[in-house]
């Protein structure tokens, strides 16, 4: 490493003082990014959303025109607000061989230690390139690295395998589950509590539909997770927020349902809001058009986020297996955009610093030595990219 280059931990540092809360831009990261790269001679590219905003980076290290190892993580994090830290949370604080920060586990370590680790790729003369790509949105989606991922093969190269580094204390995950949420709006009419049969109640609609929901998530239980890898061992559903009414002395017109799922490998994500879609048009919409003819159910799809199913034997799998000196893989509930990868025909696996248990808490840390550990992945992939795969 070049002694003007900083080390992860300085570059830790200005990662977690960037405010890249979701709802925030994340361009002054990228910009740093940007900079810390082109001292070194790596140029990148920027792929922007639509308001401009926000913005995805890739950057290549070593043959331009190759297929290579792509290694990719998000630069947003979620709010602080209203948490209870004891250190300002976008200020890098070491205590006890941790270092606390909001997004210093979830995933700024990461991108830290692959930057860190830029000046190693540049001295080891590549034969394979590796590739990087940071993103934006992940926390809401996982939809600021589709843009990137759509110009594989088209501007950028198409990378031949893909490393995600969300957190999983440096052990391999071939599998994690997919991530849907929705929004169902029933639409009633609204009248006057003393006349309710004037009225369409949009609030006792939608209470059937929970129901419904419940009894499809009963259902999900009793399948269960055939391959035992999975906890909870099953697909889930989950309501997370229902809002409807004015006041108890009118009949509700609106009421809305927060919900969604998060489905098993092969799972089919069309099937709930299809059974409840149904379930509305045979036992909801009826009753409420009895009174109201412009009553309705409308279900929107707010998020998707694909499984990542696991490839045993794929080259993913067992580079990361090489460089992480393990031998078994893990499956995880949680979601990543390691499943947009798959999609895209790249074989990809998850294998990152930190505890998932820190993700989104109060007072978020990274050990130390979870650091010294993707340091270590670091210099064998360079290692191995060095004599070509």
């Amino acid at each position: 490493m070049t002694a003007a280059f900083p080390d992860a931990r300085e570059i830790l540092a200005r990662l977690v003082a960037f405010d890249t809360v979701s709802s925030k831009s994340n361009l002054p990261l990228i910009g740093y990014v940007e900079a810390l790269l082109a001292s070194v001679g790596v140029a990148s590219v920027r792929t922007p959303d639509a308001t401009g905003t926000k913005a995805a980076l890739f950057a290549t290290i070593g043959p331009a025109d190759g297929s290579g190892v792509l290694l990719s993580g998000h630069t947003d994090v979620v709010p602080a607000a209203g948490q209870r830290w004891t250190s300002d949370p976008f200020t890098l604080v070491e205590r006890d061989g941790r270092l606390y920060g909001r997004g210093a586990c979830d995933m700024k370590g990461y991108l830290a230690g692959v930057l860190a680790a830029v000046p190693r790729f540049l001295a080891a003369d590549l034969a394979t390139p590796i590739h990087l790509i940071f993103s934006y949105d992940e926390e809401v989606g996982c939809i600021g690295v589709e843009g990137t991922i759509a110009r594989f093969g088209v501007d950028l190269p198409r990378p031949k395998l893909c490393l995600v580094g969300e957190p999983t204390e440096m052990t391999v995950v071939d599998a994690h589950k997919s991530v849907y949420a929705f929004d169902t709006v029933v639409t009633g009419r609204s009248s006057h509590a003393s006349m309710p049969q004037l009225g369409a109640n949009a609030v006792l609609a939608a209470g059937k539909l929970l129901v419904e929901l419940d009894h499809m998530r009963e259902a999900l239980a009793m399948d269960g997770d055939p391959s035992g890898r999975f906890t909870p061992a099953e697909s889930t559903i989950t309501v997370g927020l229902v809002q409807g009414g004015e006041a108890s002395n009118i009949v509700p017109e609106r009421c809305r349902i927060s919900w969604g799922f998060r489905g098993l490998p092969g799972f089919d994500g069309a099937g709930p809001p299809a059974r409840l879609a149904d379930f509305a048009r045979r036992h909801v919409l009826p009753s409420l058009r009895d009174t109201a003819p412009e009553a309705d159910v409308v279900t929107t799809a707010l998020v998707v986020v694909p499984e990542l199913a696991p490839e045993p034997g794929s080259p993913a799998e067992t580079l990361a297996f090489a460089l992480a000196g393990q031998n078994r893989s893990f499956a995880v509930s949680y979601g990543t955009e390691a499943g947009h990868f798959q999609r895209a025909g790249v074989p990809t696996v998850v294998c990152g610093p930190g505890s998932i248990a820190q993700a989104h808490t109060t007072d978020e840390f990274l050990e130390v030595s979870q650091l010294v550990a993707l340091e270590r992945f670091l210099e064998r992939l360079a290692e191995r990219c060095a004599s070509g795969l």
